[in-house]
């Protein structure tokens, strides 16, 4: 059974058992020290704090540890908020509001900031610090302050607004800050000495300036004083984020308070400080101002941050991928190629740029090229076309360039961008293949030519030679036994030497000995009959040659002593030739050979000849190799090789 995922379950990440208890101690003594201190800073008794801590620094505290600890610190950080709301003077009969007012607070701000934030809150987006206003700066004072309003000796409006403002002030000011050090802290340690330099000149200037302004004596109060804080502000913002802001107003709130309460800067006519409403919505509104700043200016720059990675991510896969990639604006010009294509051309890339990719195409595909590409821009289509490209080395070669149109998520046009790849081996590939499909159908024609006419010069005129005579015989006066005997003599080895060459022209085409006795046999006989019809003699010789070889092996090493044997007889001029199979652990090998003219395998190799062809692809069915030996004058040797259970292997030729 499948359960949603809870927001408040123990999986989140935590800290430690140390560590939390090191926070829970410090929630808790915070909450009796801080509240301490700031009532030690009134001198006046009618004075109104106008900014409450200590619901601030709880709330902290409940963010950075587990749920089932927060029974244990709530209570115990009231007891220290009743202690020094006693201490400084508070009313008995106020301290239940204020825990009442207290609690409906906390709860809210740290329950609603559990349940939208899947981490400690992180203020750096519009988003977040939205979300993080709801509960902490709104709901939550605003519901607390209901009940904490009942603890106070005035009007209950003027209380509420005051406890609410106080309340907000806290919360935009104390927890940010708190949460910011606590999340960004390690981050800005391992910033640069020049950023940490940076960051204590701002706050030296804030402070300094804040000083300035907020404690100035009464008669020399301007208001122009308050824009000085404007540029550190700006500052903290845009250079150091939510950490800088947060930090940058805990310093501006903290003197402006100070100098309030004690009679100085631009809020000394408050004093008593009776009613901080005016220095609390100067606060509020300045810090809401400049924390919103600084969440725009992490958003953007986050968004900076993942487009360059993204930049980054593309360069990388571009620049290690196989294929030479392009990238061009609207006005069709160049406007990026990778690093595949840089070292293809062997050209920089200032020089590719614009039209340059163009100046190394073939001249005689330029043209064409243009136009499909310029086409291709127009009607906003994808395209391909094929093209030479001028290599590094001089060397033409042919690539496939495919490009697709580019487009911004608004749907206005942006360019192009393609690939491409290197086919000349391909092309090479396929020009070879048609080459030998052709030679093969060629030889195809051929031989059913040389099968036709054998029928028809040979074996048909036999045939009607036989009949002429047979008639002659039945149509000629009666003669002696003798003579009949005589003509049926010369017709029966008529018919004879008929078989053998027929015989000898089905073992051309297909070797039933092959199939039946095997390829020593089928061997040894082919080599007997092309003796005896060409007049030449041949040695055969074999060892080794195991009873069963695959059909596939033996039809392979025979065609091949067929074509090798009959071109050895047709051109070498030699009378003598030699065959050997022989066998071995590591496979089946054929030598033919003979001390005839010889030839130029160079030669035959780039004329690319049928039967070169022909015994090199047979034996690469059967991951066999060919090797020829051979040089004008000096004979002929061809071997062929087929391994057992070995990778195929390439032609080796030798002179």
């Amino acid at each position: 059974m499948t359960t949603t995922p809870n927001r408040f379950s123990e999986s989140r990440p935590y800290l430690g058992p140390r560590s939390t208890w090191l926070v829970v101690c410090v929630t808790i003594a915070s909450s009796y020290l801080v509240p301490t201190m700031v009532g030690m800073l009134v001198s006046n008794p009618q004075t109104v704090w106008p900014l409450w801590p200590g619901c601030a620094i709880l709330v902290t505290g409940l963010l950075l540890v587990r749920v089932n600890v927060w029974p244990v610190v709530i209570p115990a950080s009231f007891v220290g908020f009743a202690l020094a709301d006693l201490r400084a003077g508070v009313p008995l009969s106020s301290i239940p509001w204020f825990v009442l007012g207290n609690t409906l607070e906390v709860l809210i701000a740290a329950i609603g900031l559990r349940y939208c934030f899947d981490d400690l809150p992180r203020l750096n987006s519009l988003r977040a610090l939205v979300k993080y206003s709801v509960f902490a700066v709104v709901l939550g004072p605003l519901a607390g302050a209901f009940l904490s309003t009942r603890g106070i000796s005035r009007h209950y409006w003027t209380g509420w607004t005051i406890v609410f403002l106080s309340e907000v002030l806290a919360f935009i000011t104390v927890t940010p800050a708190l949460l910011s050090w606590v999340s960004e802290g390690r981050v800005l340690m391992r910033k640069s000495r020049t950023h940490h330099v940076e960051g204590l000149i701002l706050i030296a200037g804030l402070v300094l300036v804040s000083y300035v302004v907020f404690t100035v004596p009464e008669n020399s109060r301007s208001p122009a004083l308050f824009y000085t804080l404007v540029p550190f502000l700006l500052w903290s913002a845009l250079r150091f984020g939510w950490l800088g802001a947060s930090t940058s107003l805990i310093a501006v709130t903290s003197l402006s308070v100070w100098g309030a309460v004690h009679g100085r800067g631009p809020f000394s006519n408050l004093v008593p400080l009776t009613d901080p409403v005016p220095l609390q919505m100067f606060l509020i509104f300045a810090s809401i101002t400049f924390m919103v700043l600084a969440a725009v200016a992490e958003e953007h720059e986050q968004a900076a941050h993942i487009v360059r990675e993204s930049e980054e991510r593309f360069r990388l896969v571009a620049n290690t991928a196989p294929v030479m990639i392009w990238m061009a604006g609207t006005d069709r010009l160049c406007t990026y190629l990778n690093q595949p294509w840089l070292e293809f051309t062997g050209r920089p890339l200032e020089a590719q740029l614009g039209n340059g990719w163009a100046e190394g195409i073939h001249k005689e595909d330029l043209k064409h090229s243009l136009e499909i590409y310029s086409q291709a821009f127009d009607q906003r289509q994808s395209f391909a076309m094929e093209y030479r490209v001028r290599r590094h080395d001089g060397e033409y070669r042919w690539i496939v360039d495919i490009g697709v149109p580019r487009f911004h998520p608004d749907g206005s046009f942006a360019g192009y961008i393609g690939s491409c790849l290197d086919i000349t081996d391909r092309k090479l590939a396929e020009d070879a293949l048609a080459n030998v499909g052709r030679r093969l159908i060629e030889a195809h024609e051929d031989e059913r030519t040389w099968i036709a006419r054998e029928l028809h010069d040979d074996i048909a005129q036999r045939i009607a030679l036989i009949a002429v005579e047979l008639e002659r015989c039945d149509h000629q006066a009666p003669r002696s036994l003798v003579d009949l005997h005589k003509d049926l003599t010369l017709v029966g080895q008529h018919v004879s030497d008929l078989g053998k060459d027929v015989q000898a022209l089905s073992h051309r085409l297909h070797s039933s000995k092959l199939e039946y006795l095997g390829l020593v046999s089928a061997a040894k006989s082919f080599c007997h009959e092309l003796s005896e019809q060409r007049n030449v003699r041949i040695e055969f010789k074999y060892s080794g040659i195991p009873a069963s070889i695959p059909k596939e092996i033996s039809l392979c090493l025979f065609r091949v002593l067929q074509e090798a044997l009959q071109n050895a007889v047709k051109h070498s001029t030699d009378q003598n030739f030699a065959v050997e199979l022989r066998g071995s652990h590591e496979g089946t090998s054929l030598r033919v050979s003979d001390a005839g003219v010889g030839f130029d395998w160079q030669d035959a190799m780039s004329r690319r000849g049928l039967g070169l062809i022909s015994m090199r692809e047979r034996l690469r069915l059967v991951n066999g190799e060919l090797s020829i030996q051979s040089a004008p004058g000096r004979g002929t040797v061809v071997i062929a090789r087929v391994p057992h259970g070995h990778e195929g292997r390439s032609v080796a030729v030798a002179g």
